[in-house]
């Protein structure tokens, strides 16, 4: 039995007539069948995808608009349409990296903390890695806003915080329970108290939680100006002090 839906034109979409005997027309016209034969002989071009590295270049164009629309307004501002015009590309352009706005936020994320750590170890490259008093400053310093580049990114972290506060999917991604800056700062205290230049009473791990959660909330208060970096960086001395009693160089 013939299948009763109505066949279309392959050009035109056009209906096409109904049959009873012999191979069903394919086109309404002539016309038509003569375009679709001047397609087969003369197909258009398949389009050019992006090179690899023009592709990860307009990513990172993308975050760092999703950057700064967060920096300035929060990250519920920051729409896939906010972010286009920051950028300066359409909409279309972002939808074709980043197919959902949770993408673009971990991936966004995920390219600033590889950005940080980089501008991190480039900084504490001067610093002797055997003196733990000042490798642990150092660590505790990257917290503060020193420079545009850490009150940048501060500013951004801050906003994913908030956000994370109400995005459980986006919490699991930035809230994860490694806490590898808690573990490396426990690990500093942990190798000076066997080199016997930090307090030997000391618990390793909740000195980091206390350090980590304390600087984070004076980098904040810097960012709000409630505190200065003068006033901030005497409270970071107080602590390192009772942690390494032995002063600069430890004991």
């Amino acid at each position: 039995m013939r299948d009763e839906k109505k066949a279309a034109c392959q050009v035109c979409r056009a209906p096409l007539p109904t049959v009873t005997r012999g191979r069903p027309p394919a086109y309404c016209s002539r016309g038509c069948q003569a375009r679709a034969y001047r397609r087969r002989k003369n197909p258009p071009p398949a389009p050019v995808a992006p090179e690899p590295g023009a592709r990860s270049s307009r990513r990172r164009e993308i975050s760092e608009a999703l950057w700064r629309v967060a920096a300035g307004r929060g990250l519920d501002a920051a729409s896939m349409r906010e972010v286009a015009a920051e950028a300066g590309v359409s909409l279309r352009v972002v939808q074709y990296h980043f197919d959902s706005k949770h993408r673009l936020l971990v991936s966004a994320l995920r390219l600033l903390n590889e950005d940080n750590e980089r501008h991190a170890r480039a900084r504490m490259a001067s610093v002797d890695p055997s003196d733990s008093r000042a490798l642990l400053g150092a660590i505790l310093g990257e917290f503060l806003p020193l420079d545009d580049q850490r009150r940048a990114a501060l500013r951004v972290l801050a906003a994913y915080y908030a956000r994370s506060l109400t995005d459980p999917a986006l919490a699991s991604v930035f809230l994860h329970d490694a806490q590898p800056i808690e573990q490396l700062v426990a690990g500093v205290i942990e190798r000076a108290q066997r080199e016997g230049t930090a307090a030997p009473g000391l618990d390793p791990r909740h000195e980091a939680d206390l350090l980590v959660a304390g600087i984070t909330g004076l980098g904040m208060d810097v960012l709000h100006g409630r505190r200065t970096v003068a006033e901030v960086r005497r409270a970071v001395d107080y602590h390192l002090d009772r942690v390494f009693p032995g002063g600069p160089g430890g004991a």
